[in-house]
């Protein structure tokens, strides 16, 4: 019988507290929950230069599944809390879920704002066995760090999701939790701390989340929930109006869900996922998509390179 994880905000608040008192790298333990075989914890080398150990949790395959998942968590990043995502899964799914750098059991116990750097050190994480595909999930605050490692992995990712992705704009519960918690930044536990760091300064790295998305060749699929009050759904649907033109692009809004969609019944989750995963193409039809994509792609950034000379000029008839 699994236990119970503490949801609400002074629930998790407190079990932050009591982690840090006892030295645990997870709230409720999940091997106390689940057995080896189901749901198992496992540390991979980062990337990028980093000698750091970076902590996940993956589900146990005899062969490799046919889809690998690969899950960006957000900030916190406590990937305990897709446990029972994990241990619901099919047998011809496997899903692997990060503690990023600087929370849970990865490395380092410092701060690392730089979403770049992140994305680097995580870049090992998408390595799949031969034949298999790869969907690469980005959750909040880990959105913009997964559609980075998308657009620096092109051939290994097949498909990438950003789930009730946080795109520099706070609602009112973050704006409440990041204003508290900055008052309090020398009191509260590592993990709220380098949360609370990282969402104050998202704002000012959002331009590498756009040129991500500008150069990844993926589809992109944008979920997110109509009562996401951390999260607003609204700049969600601003930042897909930044790729709507383009052919692979989806936006999925859930209806009265809130921003912690792991946290509902595994098979909704896992039912959203497999909308994400693209059937089976020819060659031909990949080539003639990439090359339309591609085409649409480079005619956008034209458009947007050439609008401010416009505007600078005193032109106002649009660029078509």
């Amino acid at each position: 019988m699994a236990r119970k994880r503490p949801k609400g905000v002074i629930e998790i608040g407190w079990a932050c507290f009591e982690s840090a008192a006892t030295g645990r790298i997870e709230h409720v333990p999940t091997a106390v929950c689940y057995p080896d075989t189901l749901v198992r914890r496992i540390s991979v080398e980062a990337g990028g230069g980093h000698a750091w150990r970076i902590s996940a949790l993956t589900t146990p395959r005899d062969r490799p599944a046919p889809w690998k998942i690969v899950v960006v968590t957000g900030a916190p990043s406590w990937a305990e809390y897709w446990a029972p995502v994990l241990a619901a899964l099919p047998a011809d799914r496997e899903m692997l879920v990060v503690d990023r750098p600087g929370f849970a059991g990865s490395e380092p116990v410092e701060y690392v704002g730089n979403i770049r750097v992140q994305a680097a050190a995580l870049a090992p994480l998408l390595k799949t066995a031969p034949g298999q595909r790869l969907m690469l999930v980005g959750q909040s605050y880990g959105a913009a760090i997964a559609a980075l490692m998308a657009a620096a992995a092109p051939r290994q990712v097949r498909s990438l999701v950003l789930l009730s992705g946080y795109f520099g704009e706070s609602g009112p519960t973050a704006r409440r939790l990041v204003d508290w918690g900055s008052k309090l930044l020398a009191f509260i536990p590592r993990d709220l701390k380098n949360a609370v760091r990282e969402v104050a300064g998202q704002p000012s790295q959002i331009e590498h989340l756009h040129r991500a998305l500008e150069q990844a060749t993926m589809p992109v699929h944008v979920i997110h929930g109509t009562r996401d009050d951390f999260a607003p759904l609204a700049a969600a649907e601003r930042l897909f109006a930044r790729i709507a033109h383009r052919s692979d692009a989806r936006f999925q809004a859930v209806a009265d869900a809130d921003h912690f969609l792991n946290d509902g019944p595994p098979g909704d989750l896992q039912a959203l996922l497999e909308a994400c995963m693209p059937a089976p193409e020819s060659l031909v039809s990949a080539w003639l998509r990439e090359a339309r994509d591609q085409a649409a792609r480079r005619l956008d950034a034209l458009r947007r390179r050439i609008a401010p000379q416009r505007v600078k000029d005193g032109a106002h008839a649009p660029v078509t």
